[in-house]
């Protein structure tokens, strides 16, 4: 697997478009849970890294979302959804997701996303251990053994 470093992280940008919109004119916050998974995607798409999982048997589950609205993004706005792993535990890892506007250190949406790796077969979560732990190891300054 081939997974960047912590400190790299990964970047997706994302335009506003009519269809992200509410009826108040603004990225709906509902929509912001759907442009943070576009980044998680994208994330481990642009390593190959989905394919390691499939081969695997493994699968992701979000299991929390802690999240801040920070602005209101509007159409025509470019955003950047940076994802980096924050925390490795034993069986959860955390993703710690900003969104800003394009080329502007501005806030829109921050967010700390936590997961569980499943096992396709039956759903459950797997301990991150082994084969698994050393895939994400790298990328955590300090990996933690709670979790």
């Amino acid at each position: 697997m081939s997974l960047p470093t912590a400190a790299a992280g990964h970047e997706t940008r994302i335009k506003v478009r009519g269809y992200h919109l509410d009826v108040y004119g603004h990225v709906n916050n509902a929509r912001h849970l759907e442009f943070l998974e576009e980044g998680r995607w994208a994330w481990f798409e642009a390593n190959n890294d989905l394919a390691r999982f499939q081969e695997r048997g493994w699968g992701f589950a979000v299991v929390n979302i802690n999240i801040d609205y920070r602005r209101p993004a509007f159409m025509g706005e470019v955003l950047v959804v940076r994802s980096t792993l924050a925390k490795l535990g034993r069986r959860s890892a955390v993703i710690h997701q900003r969104v800003t506007l394009a080329d502007t250190d501005t806030v829109v949406v921050e967010a700390d996303v936590t997961f569980v790796v499943t096992d396709r077969a039956d759903g459950r979560a797997v301990a991150i251990e082994g084969e698994l732990r050393a895939l994400f190891a790298g990328l955590v300054a300090t990996p933690a053994a709670d979790g």
